[in-house]
């Protein structure tokens, strides 16, 4: 079951920057080989259920190594039968717009 999920992961109680968790964070993402797309508020990744899964769960590990109170936001979306999702959606919103948006 391929899905796109967006989340973001935020330590609690590090104070106002915490950049350093998210780039730990992005490590995880980028060796794990799936399509990804880092934004400011998340990152969004495309693949199988359970290797997205595999991945939040990596990333909160690390994370709970010396982070005590952890904030999750995740977003799921399935559609059968369709890949590629990642560049995708947003191909088909420029396509209707007839022009390139910023991403």
């Amino acid at each position: 079951m391929s899905v796109l999920l967006e989340f973001s992961m935020t330590p609690l109680d590090k104070g106002e920057s915490v950049s350093t968790y998210v780039a730990r964070s992005l490590d995880i993402i980028d060796q794990s080989g799936l399509p990804y797309k880092l934004g400011p508020m998340g990152t969004c990744l495309e693949g199988e259920w359970e290797q997205c899964m595999e991945v939040v769960k990596q990333c909160l590990t690390t994370m709970q190594t010396d982070c005590k109170r952890i904030s999750i936001a995740m977003r799921i979306d399935y559609r059968q039968g369709k890949e590629n999702r990642l560049v995708g959606k947003i191909a088909s919103v420029e396509e209707k717009l007839g022009r390139s948006v910023r991403s």
